[in-house]
């Protein structure tokens, strides 16, 4: 690997760096305030303008943007262009049952398909390799991100999606891919089909792993890497941002994924007290998008906990792999889960109470979900379990098993409900 850039902006300057990020922040600004209520109403409450942003530090002074408000405004609230101009529409999951709605203008799809082919090229892919996706196709961003970058770049895409563990061996078997896109989790398992197979993965075509979806350590990293005999990188993204290509830890490093800070502004802040901390120090990332149009968003708080770093192998600083989340999501097959989410399933089936306890495992070299739950008083068991299931399966899109216990049986809470515990 050699280290190639995709653009020249990777490499430019910091001073020019920072020249085209103030010039296209004050842009953003201005078109979300013009365009988007919520963002016009929540500058005028803080008392701030497009206008007094005179330097990047000036983005303190402007209020944060939550899911909760992605939520009150669903599905097109936040939109900032006409509907005739928005050419795509991706959804994930929300904590309410209600889905986190984004969109794209066609110079939208052409960022998100330009920084996923620099995120190709900072892994080590090149135009003319062909690339397995083995992310979901759908309202999911993964998918078609990874897909329309690497047509982008030039590759021969194989659009498998997730899923079909032994079809997904047979196509990397016969297609002879060079890359793979995938949650690390499910390539685990892909590895296991191989060796059944009496395949060896150090000898297929794969040489670059692609990995996102779910956070990794280091540790599976090389686990992956002496398994496969492959380059195992990391991948940063999230539908509200862009979906996948935010950020792409590039192979000559593999010191962190690069924040391709052209598209999209990182901040750290204290998660309690909002304060921007500096580089280095550990706190919840935020995104500001600089040049998206039918989307942008402003202070976006992600949740994720990580440090902002000095770039190495770019310009463009790095972020530290993601150690964990400030709220209770669950990662269960790729799959965000809430326990919420899970909560509110439950409430829909008469005759279950609300005493629940979601316990995840593994299964294998992936996280699995058991949801233990209490009937009604007086009510007798028939059905529940695989009514519950079945809710679960298709409003949230995850496999869990169930478990109907006695009344009374699950702990009941002194003051905030545990309702997750590893078994």
């Amino acid at each position: 690997m050699n280290g190639e850039t995709y653009e020249p902006i990777e490499t430019a300057s910091v001073d020019e760096l920072r020249a085209l990020q103030l010039e296209r922040m004050q842009w953003s600004l201005g078109h979300a305030y013009e365009n988007v209520p919520h963002f016009k109403a929540s500058f005028d409450a803080a008392g701030v303008a497009p206008s007094d942003l005179k330097e990047l530090s000036d983005l303190s002074k402007f209020p944060f943007l939550n899911k909760a408000d992605l939520r009150d405004n669903y599905p097109f609230g936040m939109f900032a262009v006409p509907q005739d101009q928005i050419v795509r529409l991706h959804a994930s999951s929300g904590t309410t049952g209600k889905p986190t709605v984004v969109a794209y203008t066609r110079k939208d799809i052409d960022t998100w398909s330009t920084v996923m082919a620099r995120s190709i090229v900072a892994a080590g892919g090149r135009a003319g390799d062909i690339a397995h996706v083995a992310y979901g196709y759908g309202l999911f961003t993964g998918g078609l991100g990874a897909h329309y970058g690497a047509e982008h770049l030039g590759c021969t895409v194989v659009p498998m999606g997730g899923g079909q563990t032994e079809k997904q061996v047979l196509l990397i078997n016969d297609f002879k891919p060079r890359i793979v896109f995938v949650t690390p989790s499910y390539f685990l398992n892909i590895l296991d089909e191989m060796e059944r197979q009496g395949l060896d993965p150090r000898e297929s075509s794969l040489e670059i792993g692609i990995f996102g979806a779910e956070p990794w350590t280091p540790e599976l990293g090389l686990e992956i890497e002496a398994r496969a005999n492959i380059a195992a990188t990391d991948i940063y993204g999230m539908s509200e941002i862009i979906g996948p290509g935010v950020a792409q830890e590039c192979v000559e490093t593999k010191d962190g994924p690069t924040v391709w800070e052209d598209h999209f502004y990182p901040e750290v802040i204290d998660p309690e007290t909002g304060q921007v901390l500096p580089d280095g120090e550990q706190g919840e990332l935020v995104f500001t998008s600089l040049t998206k149009e039918a989307f942008p968003i402003i202070r976006y708080r992600t949740r994720d906990i990580t440090r902002l770093l000095p770039g190495t192998a770019r310009t463009m600083r790095r972020m530290e792999r993601i150690s964990g989340r400030t709220d209770d999501m669950l990662i269960i097959r790729g799959v965000n889960v809430f326990p919420s989410q899970v909560e509110a399933e439950i409430l829909k089936i008469d005759g279950l109470s609300p005493h629940f306890l979601c316990e995840v495992g593994t299964d294998g070299n992936m996280k699995s979900l058991t949801v233990r739950v209490e009937p009604q008083p007086g009510v007798e068991d028939d059905g529940l379990g695989p009514a519950l299931q079945h809710y679960i399966k298709t409003n949230i899109g995850v496999t869990a098993d169930v478990i109907v216990e006695a009344e009374g049986a699950l702990p009941r809470s002194q003051g905030k409900a545990q309702r997750v515990v590893n078994s």
